[in-house]
């Protein structure tokens, strides 16, 4: 394609990439950089009879003009960053010398707004992320295997997840996993303890919240595996077969390195979506115990005071965490790419 036709073809995706895309990151890193003007305060002296003391007002019309001179804000630099919402790294530094393991200072992290909503994030997706990928492909191989009149509904009952909707769906699983729900119940009938609660019980959360995201997004990897092996070639299959090879082999040896680059594919999506995971955790109720970052930009902007730089300067990190994430997949990817190219 001559290099004039390639541009224009590619014209409207780069101008819609550009403002929908990177001007918002720019305008968030620049906002980041500002904090919002404290208000004017007048202090005056009112004496009499009996002496003079000092009465405390703040001037409204001053603040509304200084906040309408600079809309932005007090210019703050990296100090937004290294506050104890976010970074923290004085406290962090004064943690590491007090802590007398990994485990302590683990524990006393968790006590800064930034690092345990980072802890409960990062966990998140180094459980749900390897379970959704192996429960999606384990189900596209389950139903690849079923008579063809059992396909269709097997097929139909396996995207109900996304199908309902996110927040409905995290409700449900809420609702049923309350004191009087159908799981809450069994589970204080398993355990012994009638007072089990999942509002009470923040590991109970956790592993709720891992639960119901590895439900959500299981559908997604098994349409995408399902659609794969429709793909894989039958000679290799056969021979493996000839060759006394077990079901397991040839899913191991034949199937699964066919499957390989949807793999990639699916491990970045369910990275990005499972490092901005956000619905859940405003169904379950469950910021005071398992907050994310998306969760703490949410909190930031509906308190009763807005803090749009503490919005974007977590929002910023939360780019920075995605792009290291994706990072180590995207640079194999490559490799792989370039690898086979130059054979």
């Amino acid at each position: 394609m001559p290099h004039r036709t390639f541009f224009w073809f590619i014209l409207p995706s780069l101008v819609a990439m550009t403002l929908f895309i990177f001007v918002p990151i720019v305008s968030v890193v620049f906002q980041s950089l500002y904090v919002e003007h404290e208000q004017v305060v007048v202090v005056s002296e009112n004496c009499g009879p009996f002496g003079c003391t000092e009465e405390t007002t703040i001037d409204q019309d001053a603040t509304r003009a200084l906040r309408e001179a600079e809309p932005l804000g007090r210019f703050a630099g990296l100090s937004v960053y290294t506050d104890r919402a976010h970074l923290a790294a004085d406290e962090v530094g004064a943690i590491w010398a007090a802590s007398t393991g990994l485990g302590d200072f683990v524990s006393r992290l968790m006590n800064l707004p930034f690092y345990r909503a980072l802890i409960f994030t990062l966990s998140y997706v180094a459980i749900v992320t390897p379970l959704t990928i192996v429960l999606g492909l384990a189900i596209a191989l389950g139903v690849n295997g079923l008579p063809k009149v059992f396909k269709g509904p097997t097929i139909f009952v396996s995207l109900l997840p996304m199908i309902v909707t996110p927040v409905v769906g995290a409700l449900v699983l809420y609702w049923m996993m309350e004191q009087n729900g159908i799981l809450g119940s069994a589970l204080q009938a398993i355990t012994g303890d009638p007072t089990l609660s999942l509002r009470a019980s923040a590991p109970l959360t956790w592993i709720t919240l891992y639960i119901y995201g590895v439900w959500s997004s299981a559908p997604f990897a098994f349409i995408v595996y399902y659609a794969g092996l429709q793909t894989v070639p039958q000679e290799p299959l056969e021979a493996a077969m000839v060759d006394g090879a077990s079901r397991w082999e040839r899913i191991r040896y034949v199937v699964i390195p066919h499957l390989a680059p949807l793999t990639v594919f699916i491990a970045l999506i369910q990275l990005m979506d499972n490092f901005r995971v956000f619905e859940p955790i405003v169904s379950f109720n469950a910021g005071a115990v398992a907050p994310s970052l998306s969760y703490n930009i949410y909190n930031d902007l509906r308190g009763e005071i807005t803090l749009f730089n503490s919005a974007a300067a977590t929002s910023v990190l939360t780019i920075l965490g995605v792009v290291i994430l994706l990072t180590p997949v995207l640079l194999r990817t490559w490799r792989d790419f370039t690898t086979k190219g130059g054979h």
